[in-house]
């Protein structure tokens, strides 16, 4: 401590800070006072200072470097901020060693690896946890306001609902038709290609007609749907949140959930059912082709080993599911449109988060479905 008293003070000048510099700044010295002066630049940081050399005897370079880095601290210093009483020579060095000092220099982070990835996984756990908590709530509010709105049929808007029936549903059909067709060949292609080894070519309508309708169809659509409209619900909404478009239907009196979110939820879980039947039935004449082309399966023959051998149960399976996935798209979309916090920034992440929370829970509702199914063999 008594280094520290004999190489500066510090005293107060009106709103001023005065740091008074003395004895001998050289390098052997300043060892010894470098954690009071770093404590000093915490605490005056945002205040105008004033540093006094007038007192100090020598001074080589790592001096004149600790007294500007003091004078900066963060560039958060007023205008009035200066050094003052250097002699002749502690002056040049001074503006010489300042022309190349680098303010707060940002050290790089250091530590364990593997302590860090814990961190971010527990990090990444709680907010998960909460998250998982807020669409929670989101989906109580929105069941009993549907609820409600049933109730009371003449509440439900259906200009709103036909047309994103319209924008989410039918506006889809080109792109969903023409996946599923592809899809549909792609798996009797390549079923036809192992069947053949075993001299089993025939299954191929097997195979196709399950896996399209009981999977592929319905899983399709929904991903399809989650990516073009779930995405478009969240950047609809969270446009109006910024606009504050929201909080002008609550002055209004009108209920954001009953305007914004009921119409998108009814559209959705109407129209994917629908969408998940065309996509089967476009599956399904996308392999029946690529039979009659590679295999010499006619139409005819297709049509008619399908209904021998593969139940109706399959088909319902598919299009049971169509109205959760439907649920679970429209509920994502629209509850991380309102989280948007009022940038462009906060838009992209949340309609990002948007589709990637929205494949998710389809994909784990579709296993859902298959294990139930699996259990009551359907």
């Amino acid at each position: 401590m008594s280094a520290v008293q004999t190489l500066f003070d510090i005293d107060i000048e009106g709103d001023l800070l005065k740091l008074v510099a003395k004895g001998d700044w050289r390098a052997p010295n300043l060892g010894q006072i470098d954690g009071a002066l770093r404590d000093f630049e915490d605490d005056s940081m945002g205040r105008d200072l004033l540093i006094d050399v007038s007192a100090v005897e020598r001074m080589d370079t790592a001096g004149a470097m600790v007294l500007q880095r003091v004078l900066r601290a963060c560039q958060t210093r007023g205008e009035r901020s200066r050094i003052i009483g250097a002699a002749p020579p502690h002056a040049a060095l001074l503006e010489q060693v300042g022309e190349h000092i680098v303010p707060c220099p940002v050290e790089p982070a250091r530590g364990n690896a593997f302590v860090a990835m814990l961190n971010r996984l527990g990090q990444g756990a709680v907010e998960a946890y909460f998250a998982s908590l807020e669409v929670l709530s989101f989906v109580g509010f929105a069941l009993s306001s549907a609820a409600r709105v049933m109730a009371n049929p003449s509440r439900i808007r259906w200009t709103s609902v036909v047309y994103h029936m319209e924008e989410a549903g039918l506006n889809a059909v080109p792109i969903i038709g023409l996946m599923s067709f592809l899809i549909g060949a792609v798996v009797a292609f390549m079923g036809a290609k192992i069947l053949r080894q075993f001299g089993a070519e025939i299954f191929t309508v097997e195979l196709v007609g399950i896996s399209v309708l009981r999977e592929f169809g319905v899983l399709l659509a929904a991903i399809l749907i989650a990516g073009r409209s779930g995405s478009a619900f969240t950047a609809q909404i969270g446009t109006m949140k910024i606009r504050e478009e929201i909080d002008a239907l609550r002055v209004l009196g009108l209920d954001p959930m009953e305007v914004l979110v009921l119409p998108r939820l009814f559209a959705l879980v109407i129209m994917l059912p629908a969408l998940a039947f065309l996509a089967a039935m476009l599956g399904l004449i996308g392999g029946g082709l690529v039979a009659w082309s590679s295999l010499g399966i006619s139409p005819v023959l297709f049509i008619t080993r399908m209904q021998e051998t593969i139940v109706m149960s399959n088909f319902w399976a598919g299009i049971i599911k169509a109205p959760f996935f439907a649920f679970a798209i429209a509920i994502i979309g629209c509850f991380q449109g309102t989280e948007v916090k009022g940038s462009a920034e906060s838009l992209g992440q949340r309609v990002t988060l948007s589709v990637v929370q929205a494949l998710f829970l389809v994909i784990l509702l579709d296993a859902f479905f298959a294990m139930f199914f699996l259990e009551i063999d359907f």
